[in-house]
């Protein structure tokens, strides 16, 4: 985990979500080594999957589109590869949903990726109470567990003391997007959360502007920026280009 935690050396971070293959396979590899080398610290790459339930409409369309072009996780991973051949040198997550890494075979999976240069995992399906077979086949590699507001303090508890490499506080109920403003209480939730773990608390879902951003990092570790990637980045005539500039808006910020 030390390129995980080499990052969270300059808090609060930068974490940018952007998955393979949108819009084709070989843009989303320049697209994420844009991001990296523009200001990002710690990036999830999306694994694309036909059923993306905690996923609002920007990234469901987004993985759609990347799926119909023949993004598979063994594509994905190699994508990995490719990146830290680039010199792209910060954490690289994977961020996808359990049925293709069953499908794939998970020691297969983990080791691949973990061959490739991936630093970890984030599996929005697989509950912490039923991962325990994924941990034991990860080993050193941390799979970061995802916290809600309407998570039970029993269960906060519990998860965040044995949580490894950083949490993912979703910031709201519901899929993800941007919202017009920021959660109430949002400050409030990453003091309890904190309460029970020393690993850096890092916020997602909601985030969409540099100036929602820099309102989380005031209060939280690590800010994630799904939704606003996408749609900005995927929407541009220059995707590597228009990648270069939103990181640089956020970093900015942030710094």
């Amino acid at each position: 985990m030390s390129r995980i935690t080499e990052a969270f050396k300059n808090k609060p971070i930068f974490m940018p979500y952007f998955p393979l293959g949108y819009p084709d396979l070989d843009t989303s590899i320049d697209v994420i080594e844009a991001l990296a080398k523009n200001g990002a610290d710690l990036i999830e790459v999306g694994l694309s999957f036909s059923d993306p339930l905690a996923d609002g409409p920007v990234i469901q369309h987004a993985t759609q589109i990347a799926l119909e072009k023949g993004i598979a996780v063994k594509k994905s991973i190699e994508a990995i590869g490719e990146l830290r051949n680039r010199g792209v040198t910060i954490p690289l997550i994977l961020m996808g949903y359990y049925n293709p890494m069953l499908a794939y075979g998970l020691e297969k999976f983990v080791r691949d990726a973990k061959e490739a240069g991936a630093d970890g995992f984030i599996i929005p399906d697989l509950p912490m109470e039923e991962s325990e077979e994924f941990i034991k086949v990860a080993g050193d590699l941390p799979l970061i567990p995802m916290l809600a507001p309407t998570s039970s303090p029993e269960r906060m508890e519990m998860i965040a003391r044995n949580a490894q490499g950083f949490i993912y506080l979703v910031s709201v109920t519901g899929i993800t997007g941007e919202r017009k403003s920021l959660a109430e209480g949002l400050g409030d939730l990453i003091a309890q959360v904190r309460e029970h773990t020393s690993a850096p608390v890092c916020v997602g879902f909601g985030i969409g502007t540099p100036e929602q951003a820099k309102e989380v990092g005031e209060m939280a570790d690590g800010v994630i920026v799904g939704t606003a990637c996408v749609r900005t980045i995927g929407g541009s005539e220059s995707p590597v280009e228009t990648a270069r500039e939103f990181a640089k808006s956020f970093a900015k910020v942030l710094r």
